[in-house]
């Protein structure tokens, strides 16, 4: 049989793994947010143009070096947990193979596969101790052990992806314009781009998404906004 358009389509799918995707998204978000919000603050008190592009430029380089190594060591941790439990789980079925079988095939059992099958199937696996561990690992933890995101991966997306966010807001002063407005109204278009393009990985309408991607970042920008207008206005500092 010959598949048809819509089953090849349905059998490439994206990588939900978490290995770039997570921390590409996050970091650009957390980078548009961010510098959106630090400028409408520091705009808010009063600050001049200069100090302004000090204080994004300083968020923009603290935010990436923060997000690049709290992705590595995360995302290390998490491997590094699961690698414990797997050594845990090779023990296990090193001393219980046949009681380990039978959790196996308890589960298959479980999800409504008839039992002698399932424990046929268990004792078949049992034959091949990788591939047993693989079933029990990705029955008893829903890990998939081919399938483990890198923290390479994720700290360097995250670093570049939050660069990139941080920056939009910035560009308008560093093109020479000194409005506060026109920076946010900047970033707040980043922010809805930011959004459309999330949905082309999700299937959201790409609309809905970076609307709702500004209005988030707007209710931030607005926060700070009114914090660093209050303290301007009162003359701390």
């Amino acid at each position: 049989m010959t598949d048809t358009p819509a089953a090849l389509r349905e059998a490439h799918h994206a990588d939900v793994s978490g290995g770039w995707l997570r921390p590409a998204v996050f970091g650009a978000m957390d980078g548009l947010v961010t510098n959106i919000a630090l400028i409408a603050g520091v705009g808010g008190g009063g600050v001049s143009p200069r100090n302004i592009v000090l204080t994004g430029a300083a968020g923009l380089v603290a935010g990436a070096i923060s997000m690049g190594l709290g992705e590595y060591t995360s995302v290390r941790s998490a491997n590094e947990q699961v690698a414990a439990e797997v050594a845990k789980e090779r023990r296990e079925l090193e001393r219980h193979p046949e009681a380990e079988a039978r959790e196996l095939a308890d589960a298959w059992v479980r999800r409504g596969l008839p039992r002698d099958l399932a424990v046929q199937v268990a004792d078949a696996v049992r034959a091949n101790p990788e591939e047993a561990l693989r079933m029990h690992v990705r029955e008893e933890l829903g890990v998939d052990l081919d399938d483990q995101p890198s923290p390479w991966a994720a700290a360097i997306s995250s670093f570049l992806c939050f660069s990139v966010g941080a920056l939009v807001p910035l560009l308008t002063y560093l093109l020479g314009f000194t409005s506060l407005w026109l920076a946010l109204g900047v970033g707040g278009v980043g922010l809805f781009a930011a959004g459309a393009i999330v949905a082309r990985f999700t299937y959201r309408g790409w609309w809905s998404s970076g609307l709702r991607q500004l209005l988030l970042g707007g209710l931030a920008a607005a926060a700070t906004y009114f914090i660093g207008t209050l303290i301007g206005v009162s003359g701390i500092g």
